[in-house]
């Protein structure tokens, strides 16, 4: 079991660490640090998130945290957690 990030959430995650830390740094390690906590934990939190809007698919579901929604992928044969993006909430 793994958890993995693919390049456009990394991306996407960069720019919003970027635009935050111009406006305040310990903020900005705040959200970033609470963030690695919820994906470090994810396999065994897994289950208490909702499926993703965006998608009809079980296996996709959405972590709200702050102002965005993290999309990941529970791979049932891998037993991995792909990590899909972070999305603004709408």
């Amino acid at each position: 079991m793994n958890i993995l990030c693919t390049p456009l959430y990394e991306q996407q995650l960069k720019v919003i660490l970027n635009n935050f830390v111009q406006e305040d740094f310990n903020a900005t390690k705040k959200f970033k640090l609470y963030l690695d906590t919820i994906l470090i934990n994810l396999p065994t939190k897994a289950n208490k998130y909702k499926k993703a809007q965006l998608f009809d698919d079980e296996e996709i579901k959405e972590i709200p945290h702050e102002d965005f929604n993290i999309l990941f992928f529970i791979d049932k044969i891998s037993g991995d957690y792909l990590i899909l993006a972070i999305l603004p909430k709408n």
